[in-house]
């Protein structure tokens, strides 16, 4: 059964689409579209060569986009075939619904005509859907009305099988979507030129420039025109009165400054993006008081093909009281709503976000790698037949056996290096001996339990039980480091995430927090105290947020019951 059939791979495959199709109408330029298709298949659908032959005016077909391989575009980058040889090519071997393939046995007399290509010699297949280097799979693109726009070519896929019926129909639809995209390119670029012309127009007329401006200044929400190139670039040359109240300054003072001196410092990247390309930017711009508003920019270039841009002209909304919203309903789907601590899923988060796959382990050479691979064969490991490969050989869960591997780390599992996989480029993370310190630092996890909350919670009621755990969150927060993570798993149960830590320095940190936790807590003029428990665990690539978090438990438990009753109630 081949790989592409495989559900969880249509998923990712989709997911992977969905992304390329994004990015596909993000583009502003023809260009720049044109590069994002093929970069997208390199990307999103499987294969290691793409290219665009785009149809000129006159109908014959440029190489207008090639991705995948550096020699290959600078040498056939711009180079044109007759529209007589594409049909031709169009004209023959298998139809895969809208996919055109020629198999090598049949594509040998093709080599001669005057189509721009690239292929590398190769040896015969092996095996019935082996893909040969002579191979070729076209994608046709159409305009609405038929129209031929262009070709998409493919090479290398790298399972090394020809496409089966997902993967052909993936193409097909990215070759839908990209012609779409094409299209619509060339309709931003006329609209760019009349947009040029009609200003143009507009400058010769009074009364049309006095009708853009009081729809200018008259706009309900802010509006801006910003110079564009020379020394002033960014300039603020135009301002309406929506955006003057909105930033509660006058247009004579906005005049001196241009959006890059009122944007958040964080926000800066985002907003010499948009206003390099036009488009579209969420940011946050300063106020007189000092206070930042939300905004979303949209910027159209207004630009001359023969001179260049002119200036910048800028729709600014206030979007203050939604972005408020949306960080309230991110708080507090992450957050506990009782001591305002980082939540459960939040805290899984966090360590899913440092841990991978594959533990650390030391690099073994390419024989002891394959010794291990045949060991974990006949043992029922990750070779053939084993757990993690199917029957054939193939991997299951839609990673090769111990991960992908990076082809550019001269160290890892790629061309480059004996032993790596797909992490190569992630720094692990290593957990020290529990029991000497052995130097090593790691990430520690700090399972914490109150003891003695439960008769708190009966003999006072849970007003004060929640008042108590408030105050515990605090003590906690306030008993680590900037950086370190402080959650509430839910109940009495507290986990704390520690950075940088050896043996030592995590169990002073332990008693640290105990000794915190001890001192009585105020609640309606009574004095409750309440003792902690802890358990040191250690994250390490290789485990799971749960087994890390189950570890720390069963820790904490083992403390727990080392410590005699009394004890435990004094803290």
């Amino acid at each position: 059964m081949e790989t592409e059939s495989e559900p969880y791979v249509r998923l990712a495959t989709l997911r992977q689409l969905h992304q390329v199709v994004a990015e596909l109408n993000t583009a502003r330029s023809l260009a720049d579209t044109l590069q994002t298709v093929v970069d997208g298949i390199v990307v999103g659908l499987g294969y290691e060569l793409a290219c665009v032959n785009l149809v000129r005016p006159d109908g014959d077909l440029v190489v207008a986009a090639f991705a995948g391989n550096p020699a290959a575009e600078a040498l056939i980058t711009g180079r044109v075939g007759s529209r007589t040889s594409w049909d031709r090519r169009l004209a023959m071997g298998e139809s895969w619904g809208g996919l055109r393939f020629i198999p090598h046995t049949e594509g040998w007399v093709l080599l001669e005509d005057d189509v721009p290509q690239w292929h590398t010699e190769g040896p015969d297949p092996r095996f019935e859907d082996e893909w040969h280097p002579e191979d070729r799979l076209y994608a046709p693109m159409y305009a609405t009305g038929g129209e031929l726009l262009g070709v998409i070519s493919v090479d290398k896929p790298r399972n090394g099988r020809r496409p089966g019926a997902w993967g052909r129909e993936a193409l097909q639809m990215y070759a839908f979507q990209a012609a779409i995209a094409i299209s619509n390119a060339r309709l931003r670029a006329n609209m760019q030129r009349a947009l040029v012309r009609l200003e143009r127009e507009q400058q010769a007329l009074r009364a049309s420039e006095e009708s853009f401006r009081q729809a200018f200044e008259y706009a309900p929400s802010g509006m801006a025109i910003a110079e564009m190139g020379g020394d002033q670039h960014g300039r603020l040359l135009r301002t309406n009165d929506a955006l003057c109240r909105l930033l509660g300054r006058p247009a004579s003072v906005l005049r001196r400054y241009s959006f890059s001196d009122l944007v958040h410092p964080e926000d800066i990247g985002t907003l010499l993006r948009t206003s390099a390309e036009g488009g579209r930017a969420e940011l946050r711009l300063g106020r007189r008081d000092g206070t930042y508003v939300w905004v979303s920019l949209r910027n159209s270039v207004v630009a001359d093909a023969a001179d260049g841009p002119r200036f910048l002209l800028t729709h600014v909304e206030d979007i203050e009281e939604r972005k408020r919203h949306e960080l309230q309903l991110a708080h507090r789907a992450s957050h506990d709503s009782l001591t305002g601590l980082p939540n459960s899923a939040e805290l899984r988060s966090r360590l899913a976000a440092r841990l991978c796959r594959r533990p650390q382990s030391v690099r073994a050479t390419a024989v002891e790698a394959l010794d291990a691979a045949y060991e974990g064969a006949d043992a029922g490991g990750h070779g053939p037949g084993g757990h993690g490969m199917t029957a054939d050989g193939y991997p299951v869960d839609g990673y090769p056996a111990g991960g992908y591997a990076d082809p550019f780390d001269p160290a890892g599992g790629g061309p480059g290096g004996p032993g790596g996989g797909a992490f190569d480029h992630h720094v692990h993370t290593v957990a020290p001996a529990t029991d000497i310190d052995d130097g090593t630092k790691g990430l520690a996890v700090l399972f914490c339990d109150l003891d003695g909350f439960k008769s708190i919670n009966d003999r006072f009621g849970h007003h004060t039980g929640d008042a108590v755990l408030i105050e515990v969150a605090r003590r906690l927060t306030t008993g680590v480091r900037d950086g370190d993570t402080v959650a509430r798993l839910g109940g009495d149960e507290f986990v704390v995430l520690a950075d940088g830590l050896g043996a030592a320095d995590a169990a002073d940190l332990a008693v640290r927090l105990r000794n915190a936790i001890i001192p009585p807590i105020r609640v309606d003029g009574r004095a409750v105290r309440v003792g902690a428990s802890f358990g040191i665990g250690w994250a390490s690539c290789g485990m799971s947020a749960d087994e890390v978090l189950r570890s720390a438990d069963q820790r904490m438990y083992i403390e727990k019951r080392s410590r005699s009753k009394a004890h435990r109630r004094a803290g």
